[in-house]
């Protein structure tokens, strides 16, 4: 059947009142058959040397959800109608275990999951997905250098299809949305097997302190249980730079103090992973939805994405380091100093040293560390500074 036979037919099952929005999909299907995309010469050229992995989080909806993850999230996903609408399923999977199962709540609802994947600017790749049921789309927006055309089928006619797409990032783009919906009034649906083809970012880069002469010193508050306004106002008076490592649902919790804490120029918030479990006890792709879901939890709360990752328990591996990549970091950060729970530790000889990354925990002794940790970085005539721009 043409492509305009499909539309039509399309029309006509879904009705006036969805004829605008999938006019828009039309006319951005016929953009995307205009010619195929081509990327940048020098990203194509580094592109052919670099190996192809698949860089979807989750891709086989194998990993189940975590406990302090979003609520009845699906691992690596983030679905509109949350649990009510997409769950995991172990009926006839495409292939492994399960399969990801959206049945749309309401005559306005896609049923649309989403994920974000960290891709190299100028580049092509190659989305894939498995689905079953009818009008699925798989497609690829908010990073690409043109409109790019979705795949799609109007029927699986009960059994499992492969939907094909290429896309390339724009020119300063380091991230697109990958998603697959259904459509309006068109019944559940299940997808399996995602895949997102192309070269695989440079591993991020391990470090217990920065590298500077600048006579500056970093303080770093992990984790975020136990917020106390004792804590909020020596940051407050002192306009400190902190650089928060919270979980993602110790954030939710009291996002407005995160958001107050790290107010002061040079501060700023990054992943510390969902659930807090030594990574190294992982798969890489259990790796990848620890650290992306944290990136994207937090992303939602503050607006901005992390680029630094604190592995917990300062356990990682070289996993740990592709698998950050994978979720645009740029750092995996421990710390040469620790200043938690009443402790004054320097993990190298001498007092504080220019770029000494400090570790502290949002805990009720909070004030009094930081009291101390100034203290040690007046002594050895530091300040404190932001992290972040020291790493770009």
């Amino acid at each position: 059947m043409s492509i305009s036979s499909r539309m039509s037919t399309c029309l006509s099952t879904l009705g006036a009142g969805r004829l605008p929005a999938l006019a828009a999909s039309a006319g951005l299907l016929v953009a995307g058959l205009a010619g195929p995309a081509v990327a940048a010469p020098s990203a194509g050229a580094a592109a052919a040397t670099a190996a192809t992995v698949n860089l979807a989080t989750n891709p086989g909806f194998e990993i189940p959800a975590s406990s302090l993850a979003d609520w009845g999230s699906v691992p690596g996903w983030r679905c509109s109608g949350g649990p009510a609408e997409a769950a995991l399923t172990t009926a006839a999977p495409h292939s492994g275990a399960s399969a990801l199962a959206v049945t749309p709540a309401g005559d306005e609802s896609t049923g649309e999951c989403v994920q974000t994947v960290s891709v190299q600017p100028g580049t092509t790749y190659t989305a894939s997905a498995w689905v079953r049921g009818k009008f699925v789309f798989l497609g690829a927006t908010g990073g690409t250098d043109r409109p790019t055309a979705p795949a799609w089928t109007e029927s699986t006619n009960g059994g499992w299809q492969k939907l094909t797409t290429r896309f390339t990032a724009a020119a300063g783009a380091t991230t697109v949305k990958l998603s697959v919906h259904g459509w309006y009034q068109q019944g559940p649906f299940a997808v399996d097997d995602v895949r997102v083809d192309g070269p695989a970012p440079a591993p991020a880069t391990a470090a217990p302190s920065v590298p500077t002469s600048d006579k500056v010193v970093f303080f770093t508050v992990d984790d975020g249980w136990q917020t106390t306004p004792e804590a909020e106002q020596v940051i407050a008076a002192n306009k400190l730079p902190i650089t928060a490592f919270p979980l993602p649902m110790a954030a939710a919790n009291n996002p407005d103090y995160f958001r107050r804490v790290t107010a002061a120029p040079g501060s700023s918030i990054q992943d510390h992973s969902v659930s807090h479990t030594d990574l190294t006890t992982l798969s890489p792709a259990e790796q990848q939805v620890e650290i992306c879901d944290a990136r994207d939890s937090l992303t939602r709360l503050f607006g901005t994405a992390p680029t630094v990752f604190r592995p917990p328990y300062f356990t990682w591996n070289a996993d740990t380091l592709q698998a950050a990549a994978n979720c645009g970091m740029r750092t995996v950060l421990t710390a040469d100093a620790d200043f938690s729970w009443g402790a004054s530790n320097i993990w190298h000889e001498g007092t504080l040293s220019p770029g000494d990354v400090v570790l502290m925990h949002w805990t009720d002794t909070l004030a009094d560390d930081l009291r101390r940790a100034l203290a040690a970085a007046e002594v050895a005539g530091l300040k404190p500074a932001g992290l972040a721009s020291y790493l770009r």
